[in-house]
């Protein structure tokens, strides 16, 4: 058998993927190294490879896909002269994919960068700003510069807000006093914070730390008050108290907080004594009407009493001028005041005129039966 016919028939076809081939096969890697049914060789050639021989397949100069192909050929992938190579190869990752790659990664650290080293702060905040878990400064307001993070984490305080705490959450607080009795309160607290820096590093939950010392407080100043300054008049003196002591135990502590008072909304009995309280309550306010009006008639009995004293140094001072006379006219405006309020009997002497008011002088005209009594009367005297 000779092998010449079969190697000119092999240089003069064209591979079916560069050239269509109507009577070729329908298999799109075209025929195989062997004879004219396609049985004498080892399979398909690899279409990717260069034809025995090192000559190219058309038979004149490489085209833009062979170019491509060569380019994105890798070592090992098969397709060299032997003719009967594997299955396809694998292509490397391209440029552009990198590319994409590259781009994607910087704009994540682009938007890292700005949202952990650019900090925005409010004029009512400070900024505590850590290296690795270590204070290292403070921020005030404005736009500030940092470190990223992780290296530099920023905490913004609210130090101008004025925070107010309900005691109790729910329903009412039973507290003891100092007298053995308990008593039904309910109050806020209202604080802010000072010092930034101590309030997020010197206690662990500053919230709940407020709000423990304020319940101590409170129990500690009722202990020795007694249940009628509760629920009366001593709340102010109960608030100023409370919030002294819980200052000095949060100074203690280095809370970096400043109380701005205590307020007590209800004191009260409980519910069983309730109706007692309130007629106690009743009386004491009955009471202080009371002496209110005593102390009232006192103050008019006294200016009174003043005045007649004043009026009494005006007339000595005339006495001393002139004693015969003012001594006759207080003997006549005393009688005058004493008789004016009684019933007289004036009798005529002949040779006398009495003037008298017109009322009386109506009597004297009267009958005679009405007169003679008193005329008798009078001169029985």
């Amino acid at each position: 058998m000779s092998i010449l016919p079969r190697w000119p028939r092999f240089t003069l076809r064209r591979p079916t993927l560069l050239a269509a081939d109507n009577n070729g096969p329908p298999s799109p890697w075209g025929e195989g190294g062997g004879g004219d049914d396609g049985k004498g060789g080892a399979g398909p050639r690899n279409p990717w490879a260069q034809p025995p021989g090192g000559r190219k397949a058309g038979g004149g100069r490489p085209t833009a896909l062979d170019e491509f192909l060569k380019k994105a050929r890798i070592p090992g992938g098969g397709g060299g002269d032997g003719g009967g190579g594997g299955g396809r190869p694998q292509l490397p990752m391209g440029a552009n994919a990198r590319t994409l790659w590259l781009l994607g990664v910087g704009v994540i650290a682009a938007i890292w960068l700005v949202f952990t080293s650019i900090h925005q702060i409010g004029p009512q905040q400070r900024g505590v700003v850590t290296f690795f878990g270590r204070y290292s400064g403070m921020l005030e307001p404005g736009i500030r510069l940092t470190l990223p993070a992780p290296f530099v984490s920023v905490t913004k305080v609210d130090v101008e807000q004025v925070r107010t705490d309900e005691f109790p959450r729910e329903g009412g607080e039973n507290v003891l006093t100092g007298d053995q009795n308990i008593i039904d309160l309910a109050y806020t607290v209202r604080w802010r914070i000072t010092n930034p820096r101590d309030y997020v590093f010197e206690i662990k939950d500053p919230q709940e730390t407020v709000r423990a010392t304020a319940e101590s407080a409170m129990r500690a100043v009722l202990a020795t008050t007694t249940l009628n300054e509760a629920i009366g008049a001593g709340r102010t003196t109960i608030e100023a108290k409370v919030t002294t002591a819980m200052q000095e135990i949060l100074d203690s502590y280095e809370a970096g907080v400043r109380v701005q008072g205590v307020s007590i909304k209800q004191a009260a009995a409980p519910a069983s004594l309730i109706d007692d309280f309130n007629a106690v309550t009743a009386a004491q306010q009955q009471a202080v009407g009371d002496l209110n009006n005593a102390r009232s008639y006192a103050q008019q009995v006294i200016a009174r009493a003043q005045g007649e004293a004043a009026s009494f140094d005006k007339v000595y001072a005339q006495y001393r001028l002139a004693p015969e006379v003012t001594r006759r006219r207080m003997y006549y405006e005393t009688m005058e005041a004493v008789l004016a309020k009684t019933d007289k009997t004036i009798v005529e002497v002949p040779g006398v005129a009495p003037l008298l008011p017109l009322d009386r002088a109506r009597k004297l005209t009267e009958p005679e039966t009405t007169a003679q009594p008193a005329a008798t009367q009078g001169g029985a005297r």
